[in-house]
C-alpha cells in the first residue's frame, strides 16, 4: 500500500494546493504560485518559502530538492 506524499504545496495565502512525491514537482508548483508559497513535509512546519530563500525555486529544482533534504530533520 502507498503511503501518502510527502510534500504539500501552500499557496501565498496558506491555502493547501496540492501534495507531491518528488520534491522537484513541489519546486515546481511552488514556483509556478510564487512569492509566499511554502512546501511543508506532512502539513508540518515550513520548509521552503518562495520568496525568502536564497533563490527562487525556478533557477534549480535540484537546490529545492537539497534544501528540504537538510531542512527535514530540523
Amino acid at each position: 500500500m502507498a503511503g501518502s506524499p510527502k510534500w504539500k504545496v501552500y499557496d501565498a495565502e496558506g491555502v493547501y494546493q496540492a501534495a507531491c512525491k518528488e520534491g522537484e514537482a513541489a519546486a515546481a508548483l511552488v514556483a509556478f504560485y510564487g512569492e509566499g508559497a511554502s512546501i511543508r513535509r506532512r502539513h508540518g512546519p515550513v520548509v521552503w518559502r518562495e520568496g525568502s530563500e536564497s533563490q527562487p525555486a525556478a533557477e534549480s529544482y535540484d537546490f529545492v530538492v537539497e534544501t528540504l533534504a537538510s531542512r527535514e530533520d530540523d
